[in-house]
């Protein structure tokens, strides 16, 4: 207990570090800001990412619509429903007014990239074609306050061609900013289409309720493509995968498929990429996960990909944030 209780404060000044470092700034490095959500120990591994890429890392501050009213950090009780979804009609509002009428000028002063993490479900009201609730209570509830954050935060990157990297959750949160549809269950989509699912993209819970990363291999579909141009390879294998939503199709949306994993039958979506942007890249898995492992020697970082095909993906990031600056 000692220990996790001396790496929590070692970590907690590691944030308040950071968020200096996003006032004072290192001009000789490129500030890669990590999109706002409540969950600090979050950030831990996406910041080893950056800095092992040679970024500076920055925490963004929350981004909140003009109108919304807030308690503390967290959105009012009005703004949600008892699963923590976004209501519809809010859910309009910020698709409709995105961060117009806010500071996201001033919040996003100096940052030259972004990065979106993995974590829960995104309130289904702000799909461009709204679904109901996936009705899991103990899978992944959404955080709406996070949800609206994360969606000004991302259509402000967007529409000032910042260089974007989506992780996971992020890159179902690129693909709703892009209008494109969620699956939101991958056993339930299964079920329904009579096929058995063999958990292949998170492991089930063990007798403790655990889950645990799992790895599997993406094959790449276009070799003119960011993703072919990070992995270098048509196959990429043993990517840390944990996760129960994707994105179900970009048909008519500006993004498109790069990366594949054939799944009992089906193809699920591993990569997307807006085609109108100079770098706007969402992987399904989680190359930060595979940097933790292997940086802090955990036993089991042998069955994911190698550390420095998981950096790869930050460099890459940098990279386009460094090209953007220079033209």
């Amino acid at each position: 207990m000692g220990h996790k209780i001396l790496r929590y404060w070692i970590f907690t000044l590691l944030v308040w570090s950071i968020s200096i470092a996003a006032t004072a700034g290192d001009s000789s490095r490129v500030r890669v800001g990590m999109a706002w959500q409540p969950n600090e120990a979050a950030y831990e591994r996406v910041i080893m990412s950056i800095e092992a890429a040679g970024g500076e890392a920055v925490i963004l501050p929350q981004m909140r619509p003009a109108g919304f009213e807030y308690d503390n950090m967290t959105l009012n009780a009005q703004y949600v429903d008892e699963m923590g979804v976004l209501k519809q009609e809010y859910a309009d509002a910020v698709k409709q007014n995105t961060y117009r009428g806010t500071n996201a000028d001033s919040l996003m002063l100096g940052v030259q990239a972004v990065v979106f993490l993995g974590g829960g479900d995104i309130s289904s009201t702000l799909f461009a074609v709204p679904q109901p609730w996936h009705g899991i209570p103990d899978d992944s509830p959404a955080n709406a306050t996070r949800d609206v954050s994360e969606y000004l935060t991302i259509i402000y990157c967007l529409d000032h061609d910042i260089p974007v990297l989506g992780l996971c959750r992020g890159m179902q949160m690129l693909g709703v900013a892009s209008g494109a549809p969620l699956i939101q269950d991958l056993g339930k989509y299964f079920d329904e289409k009579g096929i058995p699912y063999h958990y292949l993209h998170r492991e089930q819970r063990d007798a403790e309720g655990n889950r645990y990363y799992t790895p599997h291999d993406v094959i790449v579909t276009d070799r003119n493509s960011l993703l072919y141009s990070i992995a270098q390879r048509e196959m990429i294998h043993d990517v840390p995968s944990w996760h129960h939503q994707v994105v179900g199709s970009v048909e008519g949306t500006p993004l498109r498929v790069t990366g594949i994993t054939p799944t009992d039958g089906l193809n699920i979506i591993e990569a997307i990429e807006r085609t109108d942007k100079t770098f706007a890249l969402g992987v399904q898995f989680h190359p930060e996960e595979a940097v933790r492992k292997h940086m802090d020697g955990k036993e089991d970082a042998s069955r994911f990909m190698p550390l420095e095909e998981a950096v790869a993906y930050f460099k890459a990031l940098i990279q386009a944030a460094e090209c953007r600056a220079a033209h």
